[in-house]
């Protein structure tokens, strides 16, 4: 574990287990590395490194009142893998963190990096607008704002259920998952979670995946309540140059922890990282 200073002073914490060809974990909101660490341990024990930092404003990195949007998520990835000297890089971003990782390869080009994953990811755009009439409404947003600054512990609470899918008939999602998504999520500083709302949200990353040069896999579960599939991954595989899109039938949003999906999930991400 460690800490990297980025451009305007903040500290970002990481974790970085093993040796081998580094895997890059970005999480997604409201979460931290943690929310990462079953797959960090099996890529480590398979002869990998893994990495994963918390985003800044979230888990044990600084709070600062700036930079809570993507093109500075970006760059503190960029400064991350600059630190490290990482080279053929296979980069994972979950939600939020895989408009992290598709807004970092659109800054900052592949030179370190030799392929891409993500999972459940926000790309190209989650927002409904004129030229996006497949995405969410404004509202929808507008309403997480609301129950967050109102009173996010119980609405973290909440959330954890269609996450996971644990609202679901037969759901075996437990409530200890649901407890450690609580936890992760209140050590998101207030105005950071507010903030990076918007930052996935509203972020158009299209020009972004056409920038992709390497191998890509999109993996998404088609009952996913938090980013809907049609207007996420599907459309991304369509802008992605030869990605390859991978749909877990009946999968939610969080199901690299679910114990419905978990193993089919480590499974397609070792097969890729060992290409």
């Amino acid at each position: 574990m460690g800490v990297i200073t980025t451009k305007d002073g903040t500290e970002i914490f990481y974790k970085d287990w093993g040796s081998g060809r580094p895997v890059v974990f970005s999480h997604g909101w409201p979460l931290s590395a943690d929310a990462w660490d079953d797959q960090m341990v099996l890529v480590a024990s398979r002869g990998f490194r893994a990495i994963a930092h918390d985003r800044r404003g979230h888990g044990r990195s600084e709070q600062p009142w700036s930079g809570n949007d993507m093109d500075t998520y970006a760059d503190d990835l960029a400064a991350l893998l600059d630190v490290l000297a990482l080279e053929n890089a296979v980069l994972v971003g979950h939600s939020t963190g895989g408009g992290e990782v598709t807004r970092y390869i659109g800054r900052h080009g592949t030179a370190r990096v030799a392929g891409a994953v993500l999972l459940s990811a926000v790309p190209p755009l989650m927002l409904r607008t004129e030229h996006n009439p497949g995405g969410l409404p404004i509202d929808v947003f507008d309403e997480m704002r609301t129950g967050v600054a109102a009173d996010r512990s119980q609405f973290y609470r909440d959330l954890s259920e269609p996450f996971y899918g644990a609202n679901r008939p037969g759901s075996a999602v437990s409530q200890g998952l649901r407890e450690a998504f609580w936890l992760m999520s209140m050590q998101v500083g207030l105005n950071a979670a507010l903030e990076c709302i918007r930052a996935f949200s509203e972020t158009d990353f299209t020009d972004d995946l056409r920038r992709i040069d390497v191998p890509t896999l999109i993996l998404h579960g088609d009952d996913d309540q938090i980013v809907p599939i049609d207007a996420s991954a599907r459309k991304s595989a369509e802008l992605v140059r030869g990605a390859t899109l991978k749909v877990y039938p009946g999968a939610s949003h969080g199901l690299a922890a679910t114990p419905e999906y978990k193993d089919a999930f480590n499974s397609d991400l070792l097969e890729f990282i060992s290409f």
